[in-house]
């Protein structure tokens, strides 16, 4: 497993340090932000260490990442209710922790101009 030791998702994601997770499996896992932009807003992330989603991600971690997301949709409400899925790709797009991640955002009607950082 590829794991970078100064970075914080790597550790969330490894159990390092704990999380208040909704969703877990061998390759990702899913857990809440800590700084919600919606009344869900929950970051799902790979075990292994990616800098972001062009970062020559295996094509079956790309395949857990989505499952995870249908499985947080289904867990937390909003599969028909409606939702948004963002990977920031770089510091010019808003993200700020270099670990690819996808943000699942839902629970209300989504502002237009809502994309979250990190």
């Amino acid at each position: 497993m590829s794991k970078k030791d100064d970075c914080i998702f790597c550790k969330i994601a490894n159990h390092e340090i704990e999380s208040d997770y909704l969703y877990e499996d061998d390759l990702v896992c899913a857990f809440r932000d800590l700084n919600p932009q919606a009344p869900v807003h929950v970051l799902v992330v790979p075990k292994d260490h990616y800098d972001n989603i062009v970062d020559d991600v295996p094509g079956e971690v790309l395949a857990a990442m989505t499952h995870a997301v249908s499985e947080v949709a289904r867990i937390c409400g909003i599969k028909d209710s409606g939702f948004r899925v963002i990977a920031n790709t770089g510091a010019a797009a808003g993200q700020t922790v270099m670990h690819l991640h996808m943000h699942v955002l839902g629970g209300s009607t989504l502002s237009e101009g809502l994309i979250p950082n990190a």
